[in-house]
């Protein structure tokens, strides 16, 4: 088919589809499932990067579940079940993350026998010592008291330290989400500049194949993950 017979089968000027084949640029969607039609080509053939962006933003938009305006106005009951209900990845990102410890009175107790049961735990908290810690502290005009949450929770997981199944580590990395990941489920606690986290609002995704926002914070987690320290259980006294 000729640039004109296809220009006036599509009732497209043909120096735009002129455009669209020597920029590599991709027509709006009416045109082209215009194109496909007289083309006797389906999209996926002729565009391929357009169709698989598109599928990765309907993937996308499926993982979203939730957005709760601060953590505390996730429903009670969450994380506990959350807890329970993991099979296979139980993984914690955040500077202190005290409120497990504040409303999951076996919390510690949970983890220990997700792990015996085979799942795998990974705690990554902040070091109390660290200048990331110290500078939110800066930030949130609370002085020393983060640091003194991360000690505490480092305290309280004492019994989870050195246990087969679960893995422990400290970091000092600047922090702009925490992450709460139980198997398909994860919730990323926005952080604000000068706002404590629990002020903060909370994505609840569910990793859907072929979804980026889910990957995007694993993968975060991943990098503070590399670059902290293996916790020993006496580094916790």
């Amino acid at each position: 088919m000729t640039l004109a017979a296809l220009s006036e089968r599509i009732e497209v000027d043909p120096k735009t589809i002129e455009r669209w084949i020597s920029t590599d640029r991709v027509p709006h969607r009416t045109n082209r499932q215009a194109l496909c039609a007289a083309l006797g080509r389906d999209e996926a053939f002729l565009w391929p990067a357009a169709v698989s962006e598109a599928r990765a933003q309907s993937a996308s938009q499926a993982e979203f579940v939730a957005m709760h305006p601060n953590r505390g106005s996730v429903p009670a009951g969450t994380w506990q079940s959350l807890l329970e209900g993991a099979t296979e990845s139980i993984d914690l990102l955040a500077f202190a993350a005290s409120f497990f410890h504040d409303t999951i009175a076996d919390f510690d107790d949970v983890l220990l026998r997700k792990a015996r049961q085979g799942v795998r735990v990974r705690l990554l908290f902040g070091d109390p010592a660290g200048r990331a810690v110290r500078i939110r502290g800066e930030e949130e005009d609370i002085g020393d008291s983060l640091s003194a949450r991360c000690s505490l929770t480092w305290k309280y997981l004492r019994p989870c330290l050195g246990v087969q199944g679960i893995e422990a580590r400290m970091h000092d990395t600047t922090l702009y989400s925490s992450t709460f990941r139980f198997d398909e489920d994860l919730f990323a606690n926005t952080h604000a500049y000068g706002a404590p986290a629990n002020h903060s609002p909370v994505l609840h995704l569910h990793r859907v194949l072929g979804g980026r926002l889910f990957p995007h914070f694993m993968g975060a987690f991943e990098r503070v993950w590399d670059a902290a320290t293996l916790v020993q259980k006496d580094a916790a006294a």
